[in-house]
């Protein structure tokens, strides 16, 4: 930089040496210049005015000053012993320096006042006497020299700072001067407490201060700055320097990105005191060249690693001749510093980079603060973690532990690793968005960080062996050049000898610098941004020095650099860069060491560092390379150093390096956020094998070979994460092949999802992508225990294992587990069916198990979780504890509708069924299975709490009413009944077609009931048109907490198979009649046996009166009239059989029978309520006053008024009430460079959406079905219109140019399960239309939203199609096999007008954000409030409080070169913000995206309700609704009213 220019060394040291020859005085002996000094310097200290007032000076010529001046000389040079006398000597010059100052002292001579630089010139040339050493002082007396040294240079910074007056040369000689006193303070080796180690950091402080005014007053010239670069590298052995040199650059730094970035770029924060030291009139322009001219001062830091280097001044030279037992030049014992000084130096350079990069908000103060200088802290914050050093975790940034050096000791005890950042790039510190390329920072600091990285390395001991043969060629005199500008690492091989090293500065000493050099580059590379280039040689230098410090020891250990990679690495696979894959086996063995190990084996106890943290920047490192080995398949990786291809990895080959990390990992895995990400990648390796496998190997194309005689283990800890029980072996398992077989359903009725949605018109939710399929033997070894199936069963084993065991106490990591096995719950792995034989030589025994005994085992545990959790001692009950309860019953929900033949397990059916009476009881009917059961009367009410209660309820619903029976004739977008009052009155022969089209019509043709507080019944009794065959037929529409079902009943007396046999003839004709008289034989009747009178008489016969007796007991009068009354009798019997045998009915004209007419009114009301039950008033019990007749509400049965006209508008408010959850999640589209909300929605524009990324629309469609709104039934993502079928055919017919138009408007895609339903849309300028006119009308009563002007009607062509379709099915509501794909019979049209819900809802529902970027860093100024507007549902208006953007969770995903997808996720902070499967950062494949954002948005919304105290389910929601109706309508009849109502007909 400066070779062209001469250095001023020589000037120096001529200064040096004229300053102890300058004075007359040194002509005569000690003792009388000594005389002539204290008497002259005496008197003139007295007219200071130190100790007396000041007095003008009597020295008025030249000639006097310059006399006094030569005894002054000479008395800086005097003995310390002589203390008074040369502090008086610098006393007067320091007053007399006060001639520069704008205002001179009274006591300074004319003389000088008159020309104050040339005297100024002289007495700093004479300071030099005053810093020279004395040997043989005692440290009191170099302790006062240090103080008045201490006095001059204040006088000197002080006279630099005020001067107007000091001209060019003047600060010319001001800065030889300061060069020429470090230099003899600092040059020599360091000794402890001589004053060259008191005055270090100050002389060096003064210096750079001072020059840096020199900078804005009088700028140095080239041979000035080639001076100070040669001075700086004879001092590299100070500590000091390199802390000041620290000092400088960052204070420079700041000034610089100013006004190079402007006031929006994050500003780097120094110590107060190091603000200062930028003069005030310093231009831009000045900055930037001081800036550069300072970063080179000390050349190359990485020469500090060479100690014969450092020590090659004459001073060493001098050491070592004259050591005692003859020593070296770099075994000076200072030299130990050596390791310390190089990583200062590299936290100096690491610190810069990062406040270019923008990570100044995190604070450098403890780099450069004041107080001790030789402590230097790190160059970023640190988080004291749990398990690390420190305690707490919190967020907020904490200056981090400065690091002492000592003289004594090994240097190294000091790590860099304190230094590192604790929130790893990527999860958590954000990068200025403005920041230079990384090529631009790289050109700055490239050269020393990369030699730096290299340092102990491979390619760096073969350059020093290669340099020290080329050095041996040469004379060895040049190792003792005074000077030498240029810093080489050429030496002759005798100084490079690593065996002449003392112990602590050999090459691993210098380990922790190297990891600050190292970490620095990887936070240089992982600032790329979104299609920024960056240099091949670069990248290719930078691949080299990563494989360099990648390299694993023998013993395993984990080493600073190793845990500086990691730590600063978390972004390096996902950001395109080029090339970078070559690092993933390096990476690979990394992440082996750090993450599998419960207690990280150290290479030195003495590194300081967080151990949660490494282990987030690994997982990190591992969330992005999970999907590499199944993207890339069989494409091999390159060895950077090997150019053969003998040790050539292929991506599958790592497939199961990768799963056994991510295992073990999890099996060891003590902090929650660490749990949760791992748990997020978990599912996506299960998910994304799954999904390969039914992709991309079509269903059994690789039919892969393998071992059938047994299993082959892996050398590595396969089954580390799931070897216990018998499913341990089925973990090893792999002998069932990848492919061959077809997937087998167990159980009658375990179709899945999508096998029964096809018959819906869904489409398969996953997407292929067209691979290359060349496996062949690259699978064999790898499938047999890594493919799907197994990976399904270690997970399930490990998770459920863990939960069990650690994690249950954990809100967030149950949740995340309990997530997990949801997820698992919903995947369809091939092998469903297929037995698997697994031999175990060390048992010597062969099991044979299959899937359903791993689902067994998985709901098992999750019951046994639930108890535990539910077991637990009252003061643990709390929020979060019943949080996890509900959590684990919908997880155990998601496995039985997934897999419902384990209900037809009797163990399987009691576990659950036990673990729902205990949530809804509270205990158990059975603790043990010896124990009496205790039935449900017998037992108190007393859950955990109402939410586990709930929750409870629901899986009984789902298991009694949907498990196996879910998606239903309606698809899944309904679990309710389509039909209403108003389709099935279509359908009644009473019901006018013109009159149809009212509701309240309708509901008055039906009977309402409540039975159980809860439950609506409408029994409609007519037949829907079965004239045919006429039946007591009973219609029920059924509303309760689960929704709407519809059935019809008949009271038949025969099966309907014999029931429709008619016989057609009018008269069956009568048999022909026997004529035949047959003989009566008269016989005499007795009244008792023959041999009656033989049998002897007991007390009993005459229990019974006879006659007489009875006659003397009641008198003759009353035999008399019973006389009478038989006469009587007998006479009128005699009368009536005459008239019978004159009649026309009698025998003798008898006529035929008739069959009576068909009856086709009955009162099946009656009947229906009478046999099942609810007319039971018989059981009352009268002297209860509870069951007294007079208490209607306690009757099982209700009647409701319907007469009311708000009983319609009630009833239609409870159907929109759906008995799921809904959610919504608001797809965008971001190109790159787009911040405001208007271009963002613009490009779901017709005209732009064709230069959208192709893989945009892939992804929407694997994210659920398109379905039309005016067609749908289910939650469209808006309130007016969900839960009923609507629509004009003008609308149905209006065909969307635009495929990916899901506004809402006309199509929308939609997913639901059984217990949820979610809408996607994509949101255009249409959709903030139609939000202000919603917002527009919301002022609108209730009333006018129920009038009729808001009824849609259909029209005839429409009307009539329909009532077509439905004629030509059976009405009597009879599945029609035939026709499974149309949705019969279609609903009739319902209301517009806004749902109005109870305001139960305490916060305003979550919204979800899902954003494509092509540009990743468009994220940090994504419009997230503007685009609120476009994202309304109607919901807004009933909770009363509108979303913020700072409630919102957006889930970006940005498309990588490679066509992975990186995910970024951002939402408010809390507990329980962040749900999984996705983790920010995570690298996913195209295959699984849809599926894994789905799960994520709904497991997102679920934790949301959880979280929120006052958020009730669906099915309670409709519960009280009921209740409310009820409140409403009831009508208080008594038994007798009742009963006679149920004889009444309906309207």
């Amino acid at each position: 930089m400066y070779s062209e220019w001469a250095s001023l060394s020589a000037q120096i040291t001529a200064n040096s040496c004229g300053a102890q020859c300058f004075s007359v005085l040194n002509k005569f002996p000690a003792s009388a210049g000594r005389e002539v000094v204290v008497s002259v310097v005496k008197q003139l200290g007295t007219n200071l005015g130190i100790t007396q007032n000041a007095e003008p000076s009597h020295l008025v010529k030249d000639e006097e000053v310059k006399w006094c001046m030569d005894v002054i000389c000479f008395g800086l040079s005097l003995p310390l012993q002589e203390h008074e006398t040369i502090k008086d000597c610098v006393n007067v010059y320091c007053e007399w320096l006060t001639a520069l100052h704008p205002q001179p002292r009274i006591s300074v001579p004319k003389p000088i006042c008159e020309d104050a630089n040339l005297y100024a010139r002289q007495i700093i040339n004479h300071f030099h006497n005053l810093f020279v050493p004395r040997q043989g002082e005692s440290a009191d007396t170099i302790k006062r020299q240090a103080v008045l040294c201490h006095r001059v240079l204040r006088t000197l910074q002080q006279t630099a700072q005020i001067s107007q007056l000091m001209d060019r040369q003047t600060w010319d000689t001001l800065l030889l001067f300061l060069l020429a006193i470090n230099e003899i303070l600092l040059a020599p080796p360091t000794v402890k407490d001589d004053v060259g180690d008191q005055l270090c950091e100050r002389v060096l402080s003064v210096l750079f201060e001072v020059w840096l005014l020199a900078c804005v007053r009088s700028f140095p010239s080239p041979s000035m700055w080639k001076t100070l670069q040669e001075s700086c590298a004879m001092w590299r052995h100070r500590v000091a320097l390199v802390d000041q040199w620290n000092r400088v650059n960052l204070a420079l730094t700041a000034r610089l990105l100013e006004f190079s970035y402007g006031p929006a770029f994050p500003q780097l924060k120094n110590a107060d005191e190091d603000g200062q030291l930028i003069p005030i009139g310093m231009s831009n322009d000045c900055v930037a060249q001081t800036w550069y001219r300072f970063l080179r001062m000390i050349g190359n830091p990485t020469a500090l690693c060479s100690p014969h280097i450092i020590s090659k001044s004459s001073h060493f030279v001098q050491w070592a001749l004259t050591h005692e037992k003859g020593a070296e030049t770099h075994q000076h014992p200072c030299l130990q510093q050596l390791p310390q000084i190089f990583l200062n130096a590299m936290k100096g350079i690491s610190s810069q980079v990062d406040a270019f990069l923008g990570l100044s908000k995190t604070s450098l103060i403890g780099l450069t603060g004041g107080g001790a200088r030789n402590a230097i802290s790190s160059s970023s914050t640190t988080n004291a973690g749990s398990t690390g050093t420190g305690s707490g975790e919190g967020s907020a940034p904490a200056p981090a532990p400065t690091t002492p050096t000592s003289t004594s000791g090994p240097p190294s005890a000091s790590s860099s690793i304190n230094s590192l950042p604790l929130t790893s790039m990527g999860a958590g510190v954000e990068l200025a968005v403005a920041r230079p390329k990384c090529n631009s920072i790289l050109h700055v600091f490239h050269e020393w960080l990369f030699e730096a990285a290299h340092i102990g390395g491979d390619t760096w001991r073969q350059n020093r062996k290669k340099q020290a043969c080329e050095a041996s060629k040469r004379p060895s005199s040049m190792i003792m050049e005074h000077r030498k500008g240029s810093i080489s690492l050429s030496q002759p091989n005798s100084l490079n000898d690593p065996q002449s090293l003392p112990p602590t500065l050999t090459i691993d000493k210098y380990e922790s610098g190297r990891a600050e050099a190292i970490g620095t580059l990887c936070k240089i590379f992982c600032a790329k941004k979104t299609g920024e280039e960056i240099l091949p040689v670069y990248l290719a230098r930078f691949y080299m020095a990563l494989q360099q410090c990648l390299k694993i020891t023998e013993s395993r250990e984990c080493d600073e650099t190793l845990a500086s990679i990691l730590l600063h690495s978390s972004d390096l696979f996902r950001l395109d860069l080029d090339g970078i894959n070559v690092l993933l086996p390096g990476f690979i063995a990394a992440l082996e060491i750090v993450l599998p190990d419960k207690d990280l084996k150290l290479k030195t106890q003495s590194m300081v560092f967080n151990r949660t943290e490494l282990r987030r920047s690994a997982i990190n490192i591992l969330l992005s390379i999970m999907v590499l080995p199944l993207h890339y398949q069989t494409l091999p990786i390159r060895d950077l150093t090997c150019e053969t291809s003998e040790k050539m990895f292929t991506f599958i080959q790592l497939k199961s390096r990768l799963m056994n990390i991510l295992m073990n990992a999890l099996q060891v895995e003590t902090d929650a956020q660490n749990t949760h990400m791992l748990l997020g990648g978990l599912l996506l390796c299960v998910q994304d094998a799954v999904t390969f496998e039914e992709t991309e190997l079509g269903g059994g194309n690789a039919n892969l070979s393998h071992n059938s005689s047994g299993v082959q283990h892996h050398d590595a800890n396969l089954l580390s994460s799931a070897c216990s029980e018998r499913s341990a072996s089925l973990v090893s398992a792999g002998t069932a092949s990848l492919g061959g077989q077809t997937t087998a359903t167990m159980g009658a009725g375990s179709g899945s999802i999508r096998d029964t949605a096809s018959a819906h018109d869904y489409p398969s939710l996953t997407i292929s992508d067209d691979m290359s399929f060349e496996f062949g033997q690259e699978l064999e070894g790898v499938t047999t225990y890594d493919n799907a199936h197994a990976l399904f069963v270690r997970a399930t084993y490990l998770v459920c294992h863990r939960l069990i065991s650690s994690w249950k106490t954990d809100l967030n990591v149950s949740l995340a587990a309990l997530e997990l096995l949801s997820g698992l719950a919903r995947l369809h792995i091939r092998e469903t069916d297929t037995l698997v034989k697994i031999y175990e030589a060390s048992q010597n025994l062969t099991i044979i198990s299959s899937d359903a005994l791993e689902c067994k085992r998985a709901v098992k545990w999750i019951c046994d979780y639930i108890c535990y959790q539910c077991s637990r001692p009252p003061p643990a009950h709390s929020k979060d504890l019943h949080s996890t309860i509900v959590a684990a019953f919908q997880c155990t929900a998601a496995w039985l509708m997934q897999h419902p033949y384990l209900l037809q397990d009797k163990d399987c059916l009691q576990t659950v069924l036990e673990v729902v009476e205990l949530g809804i009881s509270g205990t158990k009917s059975q603790s043990k299975g010896t124990d009496i059961p205790k039935f449900k009367d017998e037992k108190e009410l007393k859950p955990a709490s109402m939410r586990v209660r709930d929750a409870a309820e629901n899986l009984l619903t789902i298991i009694l009413e949907q498990v196996g029976y879910f998606p239903s004739e309606c698809g899944p977008e309904s679990i309710s009944s389509l039909l209403d009052e108003l389709a099935l009155m279509k359908h009644c022969n009473s019901m006018v077609p013109a009159a149809a089209a009212s509701s309240e019509q309708a509901i008055a043709k039906f009977k309402y009931f409540v039975t159980e507080n809860s439950t609506i019944l409408a029994l409609l009794e007519e037949p829907l048109g079965n004239d045919q065959d006429p039946q007591p037929t009973v219609t029920l529409l059924i509303r309760g907490p689960f929704g709407r079902h519809a059935w019809t009943m008949q009271l038949r007396h025969l099966p309907r198979s014999k029931s429709g046999i008619k016989y057609h003839a009018i008269n069956p004709g009568r048999p022909i009649p026997m004529n035949d008289a047959t003989q009566r034989l008269d016989s005499e009747q007795k009244n008792f046996p023959d041999g009656v009178d033989k049998v002897q008489p007991c007390v009993a016969d005459y229990s019974i009166p006879t006659i007489e007796q009875m006659r003397e007991q009641y008198g003759t009068a009353v035999i008399r009239e019973l006389e009478s009354l038989l006469e009587n009798q007998s006479i009128h019997e005699k009368l009536a059989w005459a008239e019978a045998d004159t009649s026309a009915d009698s025998l003798s004209h008898a006529q035929e029978c008739v069959p009576p007419t068909v009856c086709h009114e009955f009162h099946a009301a009656r009947l229906f309520l009478s046999h099942f039950g609810f007319l039971g008033f018989e059981t009352r019990n009268p002297q209860n006053p509870a069951e007294a007749l007079g208490n209607p509400p306690q009757r099982p049965l209700i009647v409701l008024d319907t007469k009311s006209a708000a009983f319609a508008a009630d009833l239609d408010r409870l159907d929109k009430l759906s008995a799921r959850t809904h959610d919504s999640v608001y797809v965008f589209y971001v190109k790159s460079g787009q911040t405001s909300a208007q271009q963002i929605i613009a490009n779901m524009g017709e005209e732009s959406s064709a230069s959208h990324d192709p893989h945009f629309a892939s992804m929407l469609q694997t994210l659920g079905w398109p379905v039309q709104v005016s067609e749908h039934s289910g939650w469209t993502g808006f309130a007016h219109n969900s839960w009923s079928l609507k629509g004009t055919p003008e609308e149905q017919l209006k065909s969307t140019a635009n495929e990916l138009n899901y506004n809402g408007s006309q199509r929308v895609l939609y997913w639901a399960d059984v217990s949820s339903e979610i809408a996607f849309v994509v949101p255009t300028s249409w959709n903030l239309r139609y939000n202000s006119d919603t917002c527009d009308s919301g002022s609108i009563s209730s009333t006018d939203q129920i009038g009729s002007s808001n009824v849609w009607t259909r029209g005839e062509a429409d009307s009539a199609a329909g009532l077509a379709k439905s004629k030509s099915r059976n009405l009597s509501l009879e599945l029609d096999t035939n026709r499974r794909d149309v949705k019969e019979p279609v609903p009739p049209t319902r209301r517009k007008g806004n749902v109005t819900k109870p305001t139960l809802l305490a916060q305003a529902p979550a919204k979800i954000f899902l954003v494509w970027l092509e540009s990743y860093e468009d994220y940090l100024n994504f419009p997230l409030e503007d685009l609120l507007a476009y994202t309304r549902t109607g919901e807004e208006l009933q909770t009363q409080q509108l979303p913020r953007a700072s409630d919102c969770h957006v889930i970006f995903v940005h498309s990588l070169l490679s066509g992975l997808l990186r995910v970024k996720l951002q939402g408010p902070p809390g507990r329980m913000s962040f749900a999984t499967p996705l983790v920010d950062g995570m690298v996913l494949s195209r295959r699984v995206v849809g599926n894994l954002v789905r799960q994520t948005a709904l497991n997102i919304s679920r934790r949301r309700r959880l979280d929120n105290d006052n958020y009730q389910p669906p099915h309670v929601r409709r519960r009280l609704k009921v209740q409310d109706i009820v409140q409403k309508y009831k009508m208080d009849l008594s038994e007798a009213d009742l009963l006679a109502h149920l004889f009444q007909r309906a309207i």
